[in-house]
């Protein structure tokens, strides 16, 4: 199993963004809002750029079915989630006006530009090996904190962003991603080839943890 083989061999960094301090105050409800309120604004431009990088899965697909899957993964993007997500921040008092005149934090440009740079680079396993750490990893996040006891439930307001991800929905869409990167990785072997994923993967993690940390310290 590829997936669970780049997991391991970056697991500190894998710890640190899964039960990050961000994702802790989420699961306990003391997260201020501000903080919330910063990460979900970033999150509409990741959502923008998550988009291009399906895009460019259909780009980098050699057959017809690799083709249709990501299309189905960029239809929902542009279609379903972007929606839900300005609804989402409606209730949070935030317009679409407002998310699109939001700049670009540096840590949303890290990752977003990553992701693009190793699927422009490389080719369709590099690209979702890149994607991984997102699309698993906001469902393992929702595991953890659904398992955990000292979460709060009743009167959190950040339950609903957890019951999200921890939905049967989206846990297919996780369970998905890592099917595909297995069946992908599974065509390519060697030592040196899945040192190259793994390097990506790690640097992936990294990223996704920074953005809890723009998040957290209202980084610009």
């Amino acid at each position: 199993m590829l997936f669970e083989r780049l997991k391991e061999a970056c697991r500190a960094d894998w710890g640190t963004y899964i039960h990050h301090d961000f994702v802790r105050r989420l699961g306990d409800g003391s997260l201020p809002r501000e903080c919330f309120e910063h990460y979900l604004k970033q999150d509409y431009l990741f959502l923008i750029h998550f988009a291009r990088a399906y895009a460019l899965a259909i780009y980098k697909s050699n057959d017809l079915s690799l083709m249709r899957r990501a299309k189905v993964s960029l239809d929902a993007i542009l279609d379903d989630e972007t929606r839900l997500h300005v609804t989402y921040c409606r209730n949070w008092g935030i317009e679409e006006e407002d998310l699109q005149r939001v700049p670009e934090a540096s840590a949303t440009l890290a990752y977003t530009r990553y992701v693009l740079e190793r699927g422009n680079a490389g080719n369709l396993l590099d690209l979702h090996t890149a994607l991984a750490p997102c699309v698993v990893g906001y469902a393992e996040i929702a595991r953890w904190l659904g398992g955990a006891d000292w979460v709060k439930w009743d009167g959190n307001p950040y339950r609903s962003w957890i019951e999200m991800y921890a939905s049967d929905d989206y846990q297919d869409v996780a369970a998905g991603q890592i099917a595909l990167l297995d069946e992908l990785g599974a065509e390519e072997s060697g030592s040196a080839r899945l040192a190259s994923l793994e390097k990506t993967f790690a640097e992936a993690t990294r990223l996704e943890a920074r953005f809890w940390d723009m998040g957290l310290h209202l980084q610009t």
